[in-house]
């Protein structure tokens, strides 16, 4: 492991740069063919961008925002801006035009780089809303002929190697400014209910995530890194700094929709997804291994079995011998390959991280000799806080915290997190800024959890998630969506109510595929997914589905109602953030009178 220190970001980017000049460093797609780039000509393209950025007069400490999907130009232009003593404002692509300009002038944005002529239009829509935004720098296309407000990164970096030219030493003398305690990231929370926030992320914070990552091995130098994940938020970004640390190659494409396909293309061996991506594998295994039925589901349900076996004795650092060493070969070549081919064949591990991993799903790949492992933390805490290592994993925990980073419970249950990954508060906004740090500098992660015998963090739920019953029983929604999300493979999206009420509901959604192909074989002509939710033949189903699992639940948790909605949740009607979290709040102002309707003739709420 290298003891390499670094102060800033740049320091960290350039050495990169000079030690594996000739290696691969990221593949991107261009025409739908992979191309790669080598660590030297990242750095030379880096170097431009800063340049170029002088050239438009860019000034120490100035915010540069990126509208743009994943992609090996994004890295590119975030170490450009931070070479030239910038920091970086980053926008989600799938944000609007109203929000991206809340986020342009909050931020005080002065130049925006932005991916294609739709995220362009975003800003001309908006353009009397940013005035402080003077510069729009495409990465794809050709602004409109004239338009001296627009301009292409190729015309950027041209300005920036003339530029360079001509200030010989210059570079590497701003570059060489940037200090530790310098902004770097201001990274916008999509929060739950209000306003974003900026979190102000320094180098240091980056830094410390980069030697954390190194001193876990959780991305080693031979590893061929797969990044899908929007680099806007701080999940994505810590992975950034880290394959940039560590050195080894990273695939960066947003492109969800090729997901698999990329996978089978670049054939990564680490890669990093949000649980939203392993449910929905979940669930299309296991009901495609249902509906083919027969022979095929009695081999599954054996395989799936025989590896549960040895994921017990793997979770207790034992490995399997004898006949159960050759079942699991077989269960391999007959079930597991198939799934592991999926991803290209040759996956060390997954991490998990953004929200949380129901064990159950997790314990599932484990099964299939595929592992992953989950993580946590904040944009608040440059979003490595807690990881499980390979070595030393326990299912249904976060893991122990990185090296550096320190964890402690508060009477209530909160957990709150210390160390230098930890940001240095909301971008003008103090009250919101002494709410979430104390003045010991911990950081109340509004988090529920406690820490087991081996220092393994487990979240137990949201601390203004908790539902109080209206007979003051405690209900951890998130414990009992997972439950339903594992168990009941024909919905999409739970979220379960019940505060300050006598009892607990649901409001699901569903799986068009799984229930498509229910409705098939019972009969029911409607193929819509609004046409299926009406259906009473689909509303019995689920709610007896809800029954199985309410067997498993204290009385007091347990799903007294459930409807189904005609439609799954999005970020179009504010019902999802962009990593795909629900706002618990915006699903209830919709449904409010539905939500009324299911408590209709019981006591009401205290």
């Amino acid at each position: 492991m290298s003891a390499q220190k670094f102060a800033s970001v740049v320091e960290m980017f350039h050495h990169r740069v000079q030690v594996s000049q000739d290696a691969d460093a990221m593949y991107g797609r261009r025409g739908g063919e992979w191309y790669t780039l080598t660590w030297r000509q990242c750095g030379e393209r880096a170097r431009n961008i800063a340049c170029g950025l002088h050239a438009l007069g860019l000034e120490k400490g100035a915010r540069c925002a990126i509208l743009s999907a994943s992609r090996p130009e994004w890295v590119l232009m975030d170490m450009g801006i931070l070479a030239a003593a910038g920091s970086t404002s980053t926008i989600y692509a799938s944000n609007t035009p109203d929000e991206c300009a809340y986020i342009l002038s909050d931020s005080g944005a002065v130049y925006c780089f932005v991916e294609n002529a739709a995220q362009a239009e975003k800003l001309r829509q908006k353009r009397e809303a940013i005035p402080g935004v003077t510069k729009v720098i495409w990465v794809d296309g050709e602004p409109p002929a004239g338009d001296g407000w627009m301009m292409t990164l190729a015309e950027l970096e041209r300005m920036g190697a003339d530029w360079d030219k001509a200030h010989p030493g210059r570079y590497q003398e701003i570059a060489g400014s940037v200090q530790a305690s310098d902004l770097a990231t201001l990274i916008y929370t999509s929060g739950t209910t209000g306003q974003p926030k900026g979190v102000m992320l320094s180098h240091d914070c980056w830094v410390y995530e980069g030697e954390a990552i190194e001193a876990m091995n959780l991305l080693a130098p031979s590893d061929k890194h797969y990044l899908f994940l929007p680099l806007a938020h701080s999940f994505a970004k810590v992975l950034e700094i880290g394959f940039i640390r560590v050195g080894c190659s990273s695939a960066v494409d947003g492109d969800i929709d090729r997901l698999v396909d990329n996978l089978a293309a670049i054939k990564p061996t680490v890669m990093a997804a949000v649980p939203r991506v392993f449910e929905k594998v979940y669930n299309k295994v296991v009901s495609g291994a249902k509906e083919a039925g027969g022979l095929k589901y009695k081999i599954f349900l054996w395989a799936v079995e025989v590896g549960r076996q040895v994921s017990l004795l793997r979770q207790g650092r034992q490995e399997p011998g004898g006949w159960l060493k050759l079942k699991h070969r077989l269960a391999d070549k007959l079930v597991f390959s198939k799934l592991k081919n999926r991803f290209g064949g040759k996956i060390r591990y997954f991490v998990s991280g953004g929200a949380p991993l129901a064990r159950e799903i997790a314990e599932f790949f484990h099964a299939a000799d595929i592992l992953v492992l989950e993580g946590y933390g904040l944009t608040e805490s440059s979003a490595a806080s807690f990881v499980n290592r390979a070595e030393s994993f326990k299912f249904g925990t976060v893991g122990p915290p990185v090296p550096g980073t320190k964890v402690k419970i508060a009477e209530d249950g909160e957990i709150l997190i210390q160390g230098r990954g930890v940001m240095q508060g909301y971008y003008k906004l103090p009250e919101a800024t002494a709410e979430a740090l104390d003045a010991d500098g911990w950081l109340h992660t509004g988090d529920i959890g406690e820490v087991d015998e081996g220092g393994r963090l487990k979240i137990t739920d949201r601390k203004k998630d908790i539902i109080v019953t209206a007979g003051g029983k405690n209900v951890a929604p998130q414990y009992v969506e997972n439950l339903v999300k594992t168990s009941v493979p024909f919905v999409s999206q739970v979220v379960m109510l019940g505060d300050r009420r006598p009892f607990c509901i649901a409001l699901v959604t569903l799986n068009p595929e799984t229930v498509g192909n229910w409705a098939k074989s019972q009969g029911i002509t409607a193929t819509d997914t609004a046409a299926l939710a009406s259906e009473p033949k689909v509303q019995e189903l689920l709610e007896g589905e809800i029954k199985k699992v309410n067997q498993k639940l204290a009385t007091y948790e347990q799903i007294k109602k459930v409807t189904v909605l005609p439609r799954d949740f999005s970020q179009e009607t504010g019902e999802l953030t962009p990593k795909m979290s629900i706002k618990r709040k915006v699903v209830e102002k919709n449904n409010a009178a539905l939500i009324e309707s299911l408590y209709q003739g019981t006591m009401a709420a205290l």
